[in-house]
């Protein structure tokens, strides 16, 4: 009778009561925006072409900057541009028709062609962006001094 008794108690342990206060499984939350942002933005530079390189110098720069991370965050979860934030003026899609109007001169085609790389120019407008805020004279200047065509 007594190997019976010890055998029931086996399987029929019980586990100590926790309060679910106290546990921390009850009280972290995860903030998966940034995670998602970074594997967006490694997939996209992917798709683009860009090196392994430029891609970890591109984001190292959006994670570093709360107001460009902001909106990567968010062109990552709508596909489209906030522009709540601007230097000197310029926003994000400021700078995206720059990088579009810059591949239409390369081109020389005056238009935008199905095999133009939109997120490229998309990135491109990021790295702008970045690079603006160190250093916004030399940008501005570049802006508004045109596409470099002959005047008369």
């Amino acid at each position: 009778m007594s190997a019976k008794r010890s055998m029931a108690g086996y399987g029929a342990r019980r586990r100590p009561r926790t309060n679910k206060a106290n546990t921390m499984s009850g009280n972290i939350i995860i903030a998966t925006a940034k995670l998602k942002a970074c594997d967006f933005c490694y997939e996209l530079c992917r798709y683009c072409g860009y090196d392994n390189k430029w891609t970890d110098d591109l984001w190292g720069d959006i994670i570093a900057d709360d107001e460009i991370l902001n909106e990567f965050i968010y062109y990552a979860e709508n596909h489209t541009l906030r522009d709540s934030y601007s230097i000197s003026g310029y926003s994000l899609t400021d700078l995206y028709v720059f990088q579009m109007d810059k591949y239409n001169l390369i081109r020389e085609i005056g238009k935008n062609p199905p095999e133009c790389n939109k997120e490229r120019m998309v990135l491109n407008a990021f790295r702008m962006m970045i690079d603006m805020k160190a250093d916004p004279e030399t940008f501005v200047r570049r802006l508004t001094e045109g596409r470099g065509e002959d005047r008369l």
